[in-house]
């Protein structure tokens, strides 16, 4: 019986190939998701080796992040663009959680981030989330909190407004676009906690910034950030 579901399981691989999320080739039996040469290819930041990066410099002077950090490059037309596509609008949850898991592979590498206890993901708003059926950046977090053996709370951070699309504002339209977007259901359960923020794209890091202020009211806490991408 287990000889034949194989072979069944190989014909319908002929006929229905698993692909590459990042390139569109046919995977091999032993690939999930990407490809080996994909992944070996990808353009790493390396960014969590250092703390002097282009991520962190989106937020001096603006809010105080201990570390942090992205995944990736993201450039247009490349295949880290084709991933993201997958991901937010193909329904491919996996590419998050694969990607977290490579976050959170190298995240094991910095001390700095052996100190957080809870992962927050930026929040959708419930209109959004109703329309694409899941948080991108929850399926990420799941993936860091999976290496780091780190709890992610989904359920605290609200995003109680709905706002337009980021992608073509300027610096400043972009900031003004999320003031007064996000609140804390229960702010008191953060107190003196490290929290991971981490959201899918970094640009300018507006959208960041407003979750990092919300949270930062709270007592105590120390705020550190982790994206897949950075995107110029």
């Amino acid at each position: 019986m287990k000889l034949q579901s194989s072979y069944l399981a190989d014909f319908i691989s002929l006929l229905f190939p698993e692909l590459c999320q990042a390139c569109g080739q046919s995977l091999n039996k032993q690939e999930d998701i990407i490809c080996t040469a994909c992944l070996y290819d990808l353009p790493y930041t390396e960014f969590h080796l250092t703390n002097d990066h282009i991520v962190a410099q989106q937020f001096w002077g603006k809010i105080k992040v201990q570390n942090s950090y992205a995944v990736l490059y993201f450039t247009k037309g490349g295949k880290v663009q084709h991933l993201m596509h997958q991901f937010k609008y193909k329904g491919q949850q996996k590419i998050g959680n694969l990607l977290g898991r490579l976050a959170g592979q190298q995240l094991l590498s910095n001390p700095e981030f052996s100190t957080v206890d809870l992962i927050i993901p930026v929040p959708l708003h419930k209109s959004r989330m109703k329309m694409r059926g899941y948080n991108q950046s929850k399926c990420f977090a799941e993936g860091i909190g999976e290496k780091l053996n780190l709890p992610v709370s989904d359920d605290n951070l609200l995003r109680i407004k709905a706002t337009e699309t980021q992608t073509k504002k300027s610096r400043i339209m972009r900031f003004e676009n999320m003031k007064e977007v996000f609140m804390l259901k229960n702010p008191s359960i953060l107190t003196n906690k490290h929290i991971l923020l981490v959201d899918d794209i970094v640009t300018t890091g507006s959208t960041l910034e407003a979750c990092g202020n919300v949270l930062l009211a709270v007592e105590g806490l120390k705020l550190s950030i982790a994206t897949i991408a950075y995107a110029e």
